[in-house]
């Protein structure tokens, strides 16, 4: 493919991306945000020479595997010599000497690079974050780094297709990394006064904030000179993923199990607490999913199995699949160990490095599991399978949407099958109506656990 191969909708974005210093291309997973940045890099470096080198700052397997693998996908970009900033200290350090258009780095290792330079400027003049919202967080080592080195660069580009996962409170700091703060505020504190009123609290902590009757509005005026936002249905012509829902009953026996452990968790909950803390919620949210999944970690990590309801059912879907490749998403450790040994005779493989993602494209791979947080961001998946199954599942409607969109982009040949294991009378149901409801993650589980408390309290 060449550029001429782009769609119209990505010749606007890159129109976007050369026309704007500073600039976040919002696209739906599957729109093409790399061969667009890559495209603009390309022509901004040898036809504008208006750049000399470019950082990507990327998810892990995105920056050891998507980024390489686009270049020479594309037969305009295959010129563009870049180099991985991966490895042990010495293999980094080797990587960032060697000259390249482009130095591609994981997240979790640009806080080394930054300190490498004395906190200061860094030697590149461009910078692209790939998935801008794994930024969203202020307090995060990699904001504080990046914060202090930005300055850096003449110009910035974000990539990411869910800029405001939990709410439009996350968007101050990737927008900050865009423009130092002058569209939204130079502090935290001042986009909050500006656009919000606070929420819950407990004691001077609040913990979540409600967007005034027009801020939402004024947001969204604010930045449209340099955000462009896509939608992948409206410019793909893709039919929907098929969203299954399997509803597992608990037999009697326990399901008095989970009623009398659900008990004595919120009891050990609420001694001697006026309120509740979103981390004790947190922490309760945590046990009653361990136990729907199956197995629950005791106090010295050791793990108590209970039941092996999902494990049945993943193994017939697994089968029903007919040789179908399958991945399956887990939420805690035992979960994968357990998948693991039920799933033996197919061969389960973990998807870690750049060789699972390459046999798994390639087809040699019938199960492959993988956790939303590490397999959710950047994937490009869709060639390998079509379907997936939620065997764990978590608040995060951003791992959800994410993962979920590995398998359903554009080059997909397949209708996407998602299927979701419920166990029925368990904070499964909880967590599965506030995905789909779209519900912001902190609030999602404050609901369940107050509703929880409530009930024993009446009780």
């Amino acid at each position: 493919m060449n550029e001429q191969d782009l769609h119209p909708y990505q010749e606007v974005a890159l129109g976007h991306v050369m026309d704007n210093p500073h600039s976040a291309l919002f696209l739906d997973m599957g729109l093409g945000k790399t061969v667009v940045t890559l495209t603009a890099i390309k022509k901004l470096m040898y036809e504008e020479l208006d750049i000399s080198s470019c950082l990507v700052v990327a998810p892990k397997r995105v920056a050891e595997n998507v980024w390489s693998d686009e270049i020479q996908k594309w037969d305009h970009l295959r010129d563009l010599t870049h180099s991985k900033i991966i490895g042990t200290p010495q293999q980094r350090r080797a990587a960032l000497k060697k000259k390249a258009d482009i130095h591609l780095i994981s997240r979790d290792n640009i806080a080394w690079l930054c300190g490498l330079h004395g906190g200061n400027m860094l030697p590149f003049d461009m910078l692209v974050l790939d998935e801008l919202s794994s930024f969203k967080n202020p307090k995060s080592v990699r904001f504080k780094s990046i914060r202090k080195t930005q300055p850096s660069f003449s110009r910035v580009v974000g990539l990411t297709g869910t800029p405001a996962p939990n709410g439009l409170i996350d968007l101050w700091s990737q927008i900050w990394m865009l423009d130092r703060g002058e569209r939204l505020g130079r502090t935290l504190t001042e986009f909050r006064q500006r656009y919000f009123t606070p929420g819950a609290r407990q004691g001077y902590v609040v913990y979540n904030y409600k967007v005034v009757s027009d801020g939402e509005k004024r947001i969204h005026r604010a930045l449209r000179d340099i955000c462009l936002s896509m939608k992948a249905s409206d410019y793909l012509g893709m039919e929907p993923p098929e969203h299954n829902i399997i509803k597992i009953p608990m037999p009697d026996t326990i399901k008095r199990q989970y009623e009398a452990f659900e008990e004595s968790q919120v009891l050990r909950l609420i001694e001697g607490e006026k309120e509740i803390s979103a981390i004790n919620a947190a922490a309760l949210s945590t046990k009653l999913l361990q136990f729907a999944n199956g197995a629950v970690y005791d106090e010295d990590r050791g793990v108590n199995e209970i039941h092996d309801l999902k494990l049945k059912e993943v193994k017939e879907l697994v089968e029903l699949a007919a040789g179908n490749p399958v991945i399956i998403a887990w939420a805690f450790h035992h979960d994968r160990m357990r998948l693991k040994k039920v799933l033996k005779a197919y061969n389960p493989r973990e998807l870690q490095t750049a060789q699972d993602i390459k046999d798994w494209k390639a087809g040699k791979i019938q199960v492959l599991l993988t956790h939303p947080a590490s397999g959710g961001h950047g994937l490009n998946l869709q060639a390998g399978g079509h379907i997936l199954i939620w065997y764990g599942l978590n608040w995060s409607l951003e791992f959800y949407q994410q993962l979920n969109r590995r398998l359903d982009r554009q080059g997909q040949q397949r209708v996407v099958t998602i299927h979701h294991l419920v166990t029925q009378g368990t904070i499964d149901e909880d967590v599965i109506r506030a995905l789909r409801n779209k519900t912001k993650k902190q609030d999602g589980l404050m609901e369940a656990v107050k509703a929880r408390i409530q009930k024993y309290i009446k009780n």
